[in-house]
């Protein structure tokens, strides 16, 4: 009978009898560990928001702040069209809170159509954040191998636009001399 299962089992047989191919200890925590890091890796982060919306007053503060951070701190590179609609869901959002108070008190529609309007603010916002990390993957000059560079978006805006503007001024002086 033993004989039996042997030929009909021959791997359990050698995993049995120690014979087999077994996974080395450190292969396999070498393995766990990279996969233990990979996932560490791709876990989501938390992405603060902005506004929560959830009362009146709370919302009014948080709105409060955010029109501060537009004039010159953490959304100042919000164009103008973004404003524009920034400024449209932030009184649709008043209107509602307006009416209802809290978000707890809104019937269906309203509440889908807060949520709505939250959402579309704080995707707009997390856009325009200057604190927003930013990671390209590239090749450098004179290299094949890429790298990869991390910088925040308030920094990548600010040289695009000092580029920007040390363009327009060297054009200036071009055409000041005629040439």
């Amino acid at each position: 009978m033993i004989a039996d299962d042997m030929a009909r089992f021959p791997r359990r047989d050698a995993a049995w009898s120690g014979k087999g191919r077994r996974m080395k200890p450190k292969i396999w925590m070498l393995g766990l560990g990279m996969c233990l890091a990979a996932g560490s890796a791709f876990a989501a982060k938390k992405e603060e928001v902005a506004l929560k919306a959830q009362d009146r007053a709370g919302f009014t503060a948080e709105v409060a702040t955010v029109r501060k951070q537009i004039a010159g701190g953490r959304y100042e590179y919000m164009t103008s069209s973004e404003r524009a609609t920034l400024d449209s869901n932030l009184n649709d959002m008043q209107a509602l809170f307006d009416k209802y108070d809290t978000a707890d008190k809104m019937d269906g529609n309203d509440k889908a159509r807060l949520q709505t309007e939250l959402d579309a603010t704080n995707a707009l916002l997390a856009k325009r954040d200057n604190n927003r990390v930013v990671c390209e993957r590239a090749a450098p000059m004179g290299s094949l191998i890429p790298k990869t560079t991390c910088r925040t978006y308030g920094d990548m805006e600010r040289d695009r636009r000092d580029s920007q503007k040390f363009l327009q001024d060297t054009q200036q002086v071009n055409q000041q001399r005629g040439g």
